[in-house]
């Protein structure tokens, strides 16, 4: 087993690891590095940096051509954890995975048992693509910002004089003050319990790699209201690949409690609408 994480790249705000328990060779992290940090514009964008370039460190190197993003919301797996990878620390942390034909095990194969019983992936396996995907990552990540020097506009790169600059950075800044793009909340057709919830922002999204930082932030503020309700301790969340949602961004959130009767990431894992993105 894992006892310390890999650290595959590491960004301003966030780093993309292998977990401590890697379960699939297609299994990345994404972690906040310092717990400390807020959320906002700024660790939002990197956030989306940091995940757009894991899923194309993971098509380039492992032929992954889609991808399921899990994590938790003011909650922790318990014991069995069924359905969810096991909580490594209080740090916010996003697990990816991708998935690819032939992949030799894949995420609902080891999520659907006992967190105890499952087995990860060979250290042999996994040395085969981190150097690659290492080189991956910091390709991808360095495209993202093709252009921009040390977090200048675009712009400025192009030759830019200082009162365009000045004037861009007016309009960034108006636009974090205007309020968060709307987002869309409704009951799934096959709810795994009561309190299983789906968001998606208003706009239409073919993919998670689409979706802006004020997005993302009116995204986070949703869940948090969602994690707020009565009953409710904390989520459990998923996005599932667009490919397997007919190219609809959607998160699905599931109210947990310490108390709940059944875990419904157990009854999330047979609906046919989510269970293509892991199985």
């Amino acid at each position: 087993m894992q006892l310390s994480r890999r650290l595959l790249f590491g960004s301003a705000v966030w780093e993309v690891t292998r977990p401590r328990t890697p379960l699939t060779a297609g299994h990345l992290m994404i972690r906040l590095s310092n717990p400390a940090t807020t959320l906002d514009h700024r660790s939002a964008a990197d956030w989306l940096r940091c995940h757009n370039a894991a899923r194309r460190a993971l098509a380039d190197v492992l032929g992954a051509d889609t991808c399921t993003l899990l994590f938790a919301h003011r909650w922790h797996a318990l014991g069995a954890a069924i359905g969810e990878p096991a909580a490594e620390s209080s740090t916010p942390t996003f697990h990816l995975f991708g998935r690819w034909d032939g992949e030799p095990v894949t995420p609902a194969g080891q999520l659907s048992l006992p967190a105890q019983r499952r087995k990860p992936a060979p250290d042999q396996e996994l040395d085969k693509y981190d150097a690659g995907l290492r080189t991956a990552l910091l390709k991808a990540a360095t495209a993202s910002v093709d252009g921009t020097a040390h977090g200048t506009p675009d712009f400025a790169a192009d030759g830019a004089g200082s009162a365009d600059i000045a004037e861009g950075d007016t309009e960034a800044a108006q636009e974090q003050e205007a309020p968060l793009p709307a987002i869309r909340a409704w009951a799934p057709s096959s709810p795994a319990g009561s309190d299983h919830t789906v968001l998606a922002p208003e706009r239409t999204i073919g993919s998670v790699e689409d979706v802006t930082p004020r997005e993302l932030l009116a995204l986070a503020a949703a869940l948090e209201a969602l994690a707020l309700r009565q009953a409710v301790t904390g989520l459990s969340c998923l996005v599932p690949d667009t490919a397997v949602t007919a190219g609809r961004l959607e998160l699905h959130a599931l109210g947990r409690s310490a108390g709940e009767a059944v875990n419904p990431f157990e009854m999330l894992l047979r609906s046919p609408e989510i269970s293509p993105a892991l199985l």
